[in-house]
């Protein structure tokens, strides 16, 4: 009995220092679910040292690429839900829960905050015989799956906007990459022939002119930036699938938890260092979406490419 007392006197004095510990007490890690340079890596390191400012503890960034960012997820979902992880979470990876079956769920994951939305394209290197959309048109459909296109997974946005074109007679033989750095070095080598990426994550390369889109994923021209480029929508084509960017921590963790995280995100969504990103990257200026709302824009992101998913199997 006296044993059994001091056990348990044991346990409610470690509950209360746990209760009592100050949040955060030592880094926070920030994973990101692909390689180093690409656009979630860069949204990351922006995301995590001004949050740093808030928080008061450092957040490294810890690169986690493969699977179309499933492995990722991975790592976190199987952390413990202590509030010491997050993670960037994409379109590109939310789609496989459309597409194929991660071993995590939708509902394994907090959203902390929609920190980024922008349009994808078709992109080709500066010297391409590409001239026009119209042009690769032409080409695919004179030679099917002979054109390769660089792009990010299998079960990806990327993935199922090119199963979608196949659909309309425009067969192209995908190529994965999970390192954006080799998607790059892939269609610059001209060991690809497109690149399927959003416009704002290789901006240095389109403004030094090393690669020019051909095609936005969009319902209307980007203008200014691309006013020559044609849309997809004009195009005849009716995918858009945008991406977006998110940041969550694992299901489970401590609600004061996730609001001390979820409020230093909306903090620095407001920073007009964070406003210029957005600006840099071609995105939406209304980009950001608070951890409030951020769950429902997820759930209607994954019923519509339910939907595209469905639509894709019919064809």
């Amino acid at each position: 009995m006296k044993h059994s007392l001091i056990a348990l006197l044991a346990a409610l004095a470690a509950t209360a220092g746990l209760a009592q510990e100050k949040y955060p007490s030592r880094p926070v890690e920030m994973i990101v679910p692909w390689g180093a340079g690409g656009g979630a890596d860069q949204l990351a390191r922006k995301l995590a040292r001004l949050m740093e400012e808030r928080v008061k503890v450092s957040i490294p960034v810890v690169n986690v690429p493969g699977a179309t960012g499933s492995t990722g997820m991975t790592k976190l979902v199987t952390a413990p839900a202590d509030g010491y992880a997050m993670a960037i979470h994409i379109a590109d990876t939310h789609a496989l829960l459309a597409t194929s079956s991660p071993r995590w769920k939708a509902n394994d994951f907090i959203p902390l905050g929609i920190m980024i939305r922008q349009p994808s394209a078709l992109l080709v290197k500066k010297d391409s015989p590409f001239k026009t959309w119209n042009d690769v048109v032409k080409a695919a459909k004179a030679n099917p799956g002979k054109l390769k296109v660089a792009m990010l997974g299998f079960g990806s946005v990327d993935d199922m906007a090119l199963k979608y074109l196949e659909g309309k007679g425009l067969k192209f033989t995908p190529v994965p990459y999970a390192k954006p750095g080799e998607r790059y070095t892939a269609i610059l080598g001209g060991h690809t022939d497109l690149l399927y990426e959003q416009p704002g994550d290789v901006r240095s390369f389109i403004d030094s002119g090393q690669m020019r889109p051909i095609l936005i994923f969009n319902k209307e021209r980007m203008l200014p930036e691309f006013a020559d480029v044609v849309c997809s929508k004009e195009a005849g084509l009716e995918v858009y699938l945008p991406q977006f960017r998110s940041v969550v921590v694992r299901a489970g963790t401590d609600p004061k938890r996730v609001a001390v995280l979820a409020d230093a995100v909306a903090a620095a969504a407001a920073e007009p260092e964070f406003y210029a990103f957005l600006k840099e990257s071609l995105a939406l200026r209304d980009s950001f979406i608070p951890a409030k709302e951020a769950k429902k824009f997820l759930d209607g992101e994954l019923a519509a490419m339910d939907k595209f998913a469905a639509q894709l199997k019919k064809k």
